[in-house]
């Protein structure tokens, strides 16, 4: 079968299980085993059609639309683990709609180059710690964007059933801030890594360059975030609104920086 197809098949498998869980649907909130069970069948489709692409004889290669695939593949994964856990079935449905997305611009977008020094075992185990922050942090945002949608409507006479299906605002504030926090350490240890590995092959600590000073801001407003909600307790509007902010540094700090370099001015 053409790989063009897998991608197509894959990108269709997440959608249509988006539809089953999306947000006020029945199936959205369900805690079944059988169910949480299901997106790995996409996942698996995905992370082979990631493999061939991403892991070549002179290292990881990562280019605008399969760094974003990557991510959207480790997204999946952390939630589906997560949920073993976590009542955390009210975000399945965008989780896998923004992996649906990603494949298919992936399959029309499949040209990446090897990082250099990811032949290195510590440098490539960087580069995965990096992408896992990402999903953790993907996630996040997808559950900041839900918390809105709730807080919305939640005072009106009727809520709608988007928000009577799903768990109670307090339990998904709870839920964003562990995902935060495990994001924050994360983060903490690929800007830690980071350097040391930037002393070493190029001589200095921290390039100044446009993915230091995003990746930075994006490490302060999370930092920022939980030290708020720590001391002055920062709960609502306030957490979402700097959960998004954050999310949007960081997604600039690397995939940004990618499509301007690749998309825009057409260089790798």
């Amino acid at each position: 079968m053409p790989e063009s197809l897998l991608f197509a098949l894959c990108a269709a498998a997440y959608f249509a299980l988006a539809w089953l869980f999306w947000p006020g649907r029945a199936a959205c909130c369900t805690q079944s085993w059988a169910v949480r069970g299901l997106p790995w069948l996409p996942f698996a489709l995905h992370a082979w059609l990631l493999y061939g692409d991403v892991y070549t004889g002179s290292g990881i290669a990562l280019g605008f639309a399969v760094s974003l695939s990557a991510v959207a593949a480790l997204t999946v994964l952390t939630h589906s683990l997560a949920a073993w856990r976590y009542p955390l079935g009210g975000l399945l449905g965008l989780v896998l709609a923004f992996a649906g997305a990603m494949v298919l611009l992936h399959g029309a977008m499949r040209d990446a180059t090897p990082v250099p020094h990811s032949d290195r075992p510590l440098f490539a185990a960087h580069l995965i710690v990096a992408l896992t922050a990402y999903s953790l942090y993907t996630i996040a945002a997808l559950q900041a964007l839900l918390m809105a949608t709730v807080e919305k409507h939640l005072h009106r006479p009727v809520p709608p059933r988007l928000v009577t299906a799903l768990p109670p605002l307090l339990t998904l504030e709870r839920l964003l801030f562990h995902l935060i926090g495990a994001g924050f350490v994360l983060l903490t240890l690929t800007l830690v890594s980071g350097v040391f590995f930037a002393e070493e092959l190029f001589g200095q600590p921290l390039p100044f360059n446009h993915k230091t000073v995003f990746g930075l801001t994006s490490w302060v407003v999370f930092g920022l975030l939980l030290a708020g909600r720590r001391l002055y307790g920062w709960r609502g509007r306030t957490a979402i609104t700097w959960t998004l902010a954050g999310f949007v540094f960081l997604l600039l700090a690397y995939v940004g920086v990618k499509f301007v370099l690749e998309v825009i001015l057409r260089r790798t």
